[in-house]
């Protein structure tokens, strides 16, 4: 018998260097890998713009938890944003947010043959708020987006660019068959990616 559990532990440690995405009942840790292999997420917010005020408006942006890498991810989604960009301005008068985040814009649903609307294509969706981070957390936030998104440096420095992130208040894993799985940020935060 304790062979057998050895070889099962040996074959998922095997999985999980190539990887492979922790099995659906490891939601909080299926939650910490797919935000970390993504280099980008869909934010919606509650429009403010003339036209579109109170419906949802959603936006992409290029977002990272730290450098590429296996066991590098925070878990904290980092953002670059100016005020010259409409979803910044409706999050000036709201700050509350969704973020979405799936694994089809990785190699791993196309390997897999999943369509991305397939739950198995995981996908993630934070609910929360986008926050200014503080001069501390400035340093951390920049070394996760320009280790990613190198071409950040480079943007107009008229353009008054400031790192934000995404503060977690709740998370929907989709990762499998039979409804989303909901995560709490303590369960989140408590796991290794």
């Amino acid at each position: 018998m304790a062979a057998v559990l050895l070889l099962l532990l040996l074959s998922a440690a095997a999985l999980a260097a190539r990887g492979a995405l922790p099995p659906p009942e490891q939601a909080a840790r299926v939650a910490r890998v797919v935000l970390h292999s993504c280099d980008w997420g869909a934010l919606a917010t509650l429009s403010a713009q003339d036209g579109l005020r109170g419906h949802p408006f959603a936006n992409v942006f290029s977002i990272s938890d730290g450098a590429p890498g296996p066991g590098r991810g925070s878990g904290v989604p980092y953002l670059y944003l100016t005020d010259m960009e409409i979803s910044v301005r409706d999050l000036r008068v709201n700050s509350n947010a969704s973020l979405t985040v799936s694994l089809a814009q990785t190699p791993y649903c196309k390997k897999h043959k999943y369509d991305p609307q397939n739950p198995l294509c995981a996908h993630i969706i934070f609910c929360g708020s986008v926050v200014k981070v503080n001069d501390s957390e400035a340093a951390i936030a920049k070394k996760a987006l320009f280790s990613r998104h190198p071409e950040m440096e480079s943007w107009p420095k008229d353009h008054n660019w400031f790192f934000a992130k995404f503060n977690i208040t709740n998370i929907w894993v989709l990762d499998y068959f039979g409804g989303l799985k909901i995560v709490t940020p303590e369960e989140y935060y408590s796991v290794k990616p």
